[in-house]
């Protein structure tokens, strides 16, 4: 059985991408977590932790940085998104049920 390789995600890290993921290395971030963050390899932020890449961008400023991890999965994003769309289904149908009510007689 012959496997091929996924296609790449085309996702890449910005300098301020990097800024960010420091700016969360420092405040203790699992660097799982921010990989999670930023939908990119685990190795994309320790090629950042190492100063492989982006060595010369500074962290970002504590108050600039996102709640910290662990994040939601895509799995649960699909899910709450299903819920939400359903739950607009009920609120369009509710108010076309009680538009009437609110329509003045001509």
């Amino acid at each position: 059985m012959s496997r091929t390789r996924a296609t790449p995600s085309g996702i890449r890290l910005t300098a301020a991408d990097a800024a960010l993921a420091k700016g969360m290395l420092d405040r203790g971030d699992r660097q799982h977590d921010i990989a999670a963050y930023f939908g990119v390899n685990g190795g994309r932020i320790a090629d950042i932790a190492k100063g492989r890449t982006f060595a010369n961008i500074a962290p970002a400023a504590q108050a600039k940085l996102p709640p910290p991890g662990p994040y939601l999965t895509t799995k649960e994003i699909v899910e709450a998104k299903k819920a939400l769309d359903q739950v607009f289904v009920a609120l369009v149908r509710a108010e076309n049920r009680l538009r009437p009510l609110f329509q003045k007689p001509a």
